[in-house]
């Protein structure tokens, strides 16, 4: 069997930072992703720049945040895949054996981008298409129940074709496995048996600050879903809908890792786990994405190492509080596979990040639509409307939860936005003026169109 060590890609869709247990939930049930975080290390500042699936994954294929490929919302006009080194292109060249299992979200939706096999959600819909019986849209956050037995769940198809792979995949060469849930995101459809984990639990009520949410900020997360309509009860059982699903994902991940573990691939397999973007949840009266506040962006992120004789290295089981994102996903990658980073990737290796001490320097920047932007330096966190010019600086370190926006003065990190956005040379910077546009967002809702597939 070949020395270079196989890979093993794990992602979630719309999963917020602050869902696992070991990393301080006490209300959510995750002890798959609890082991990961015991045997690995826990990235807990991990962000994602721009905060909506299809940029997202790019991202993760290629290393280069969403902003850098001029792809910063969802669509199909913008293929910034086409022609770009991927992380599976490369690591196939390198003689890896690659699999994409389950969403990838790409367009079109069928293009490998350097992967030898792929099998999509699309094919699980084709095989099981009552599983949409439920009614609701893919982006309605009401709470509902899953229509399918529990083996004929996604989550449980992503495992079943997952181990499949693993059972009769090319042992003469090292794989790199995607193994990529569509769960949580909406609908918010657990199978009744996780569901009842949660039945009549008191969760924590949404995060609400004193500081008014600007109409650009509202607008960009209830054109996808509304949060407001719903009373206390409704968003409590929304919130244990959404922890349901992510346990459902968390059960079927023990399957995978105790086939793993049969397979004697424990030993030699590098595991990452992480999410393209978060959920808010009704925090600020906001549901969805699309937004920088830390519901939505601040995403979960945790790197397990092959199994070697113990004791392991010191940092495996600890935590990492330095800034990362999802760009640093591709090169961490290739740097554990041994294949050289292209000159053109923005992001970082994860396990050099662990290795830096003093002050973080790192600046993270983010940008969605074009009309919401976020810097954040050390502990500080500005936010920025391009619609009405708003902007709020917050201190993460005593208001993780952005609740009480700072007084202080902004200028440093309007500074450094002012000058990305010259860099990239933004139709926002007018004679080297950060310029807002005028406020035009309206409210809009799916409830528009209840059950559409959004």
């Amino acid at each position: 069997m070949s020395r270079a060590p196989n890979i093993l890609l794990i992602t979630t869709d719309q999963q917020r930072f602050d869902t696992i247990a070991a990393l301080g939930n006490s209300h959510i049930f995750t002890p798959h992703l609890d082991w990961l975080c015991a045997e690995g290390i826990a990235f807990t500042r991990a962000y994602s720049d721009c905060p909506v699936c299809m940029p997202a994954r790019a991202t993760i294929m290629t290393g280069r945040h969403g902003y850098d490929q001029d792809y910063v919302q969802n669509g199909t006009h913008r293929m910034p895949l086409r022609g770009a080194a991927t992380l599976p292109g490369l690591l196939t060249e390198a003689g890896y054996q690659t699999r994409a299992q389950g969403k990838m979200h790409f367009a079109p939706s069928r293009a490998h981008y350097g992967f030898e096999h792929m099998e999509l959600d699309h094919d699980y819909y084709r095989s099981y298409p009552d599983s949409l019986r439920h009614g609701l849209g893919l982006n309605e956050i009401v709470p509902g129940r899953s229509t399918t037995p529990l083996k004929q769940t996604p989550p449980h198809w992503v495992v079943d074709r997952s181990i499949d792979f693993l059972e009769t995949r090319d042992t003469t060469c090292p794989f790199f496995l995607w193994t990529s849930f569509e769960e949580p995101h909406p609908p918010f459809t657990p199978h009744s048996s996780l569901a009842e984990l949660y039945a009549n639990m008191e969760l924590p009520p949404p995060v609400k600050g004193d500081w008014e949410v600007p109409q650009a900020m509202q607008a960009l997360t209830w054109a996808l879903s509304d949060p407001s309509v719903m009373n206390e009860q409704g968003i409590q059982e929304m919130k244990r809908s959404y922890y349901a699903l992510i346990s459902q994902v968390d059960y079927a991940l023990g399957r995978l890792f105790a086939r793993m573990r049969e397979l004697g691939l424990l030993e030699n397999t590098w595991m990452i786990f992480t999410s393209d973007h978060g959920e808010m949840l009704g925090d600020h009266g906001l549901g969805s994405k699309l937004v920088h506040l830390e519901g939505s962006a601040h995403i979960p992120m945790i790197v397990r190492p092959p199994a070697p004789a113990w004791p392991v290295p010191d940092e495996w089981g600890t935590q990492c509080d330095r800034l990362v994102c999802l760009a640093d996903l591709m090169p961490t990658c290739l740097t554990l596979a041994g294949v050289p980073i292209p000159e053109v990737v923005t992001g970082q290796d994860l396990l050099g990040r662990t290795r830096e001490t003093g002050e973080d320097e790192r600046v993270h920047i983010g940008n969605c639509m074009n009309t919401h932007y976020t810097v954040i330096k050390g502990m500080d966190k500005l936010i920025w409307c391009a619609e009405g010019g708003e902007a709020f600086l917050f201190d993460l370190e005593n208001d993780p939860y952005e609740q009480h926006p700072l007084q202080e003065d902004r200028s440093h990190l309007m500074d450094r936005l002012t000058e990305h956005l010259q860099e990239q040379e933004h139709p926002l910077i007018r004679d080297g003026v950060l310029s807002p546009r005028e406020v035009t967002a309206t409210k809009r809702t799916t409830a528009r169109f209840p059950g559409f597939r959004n």
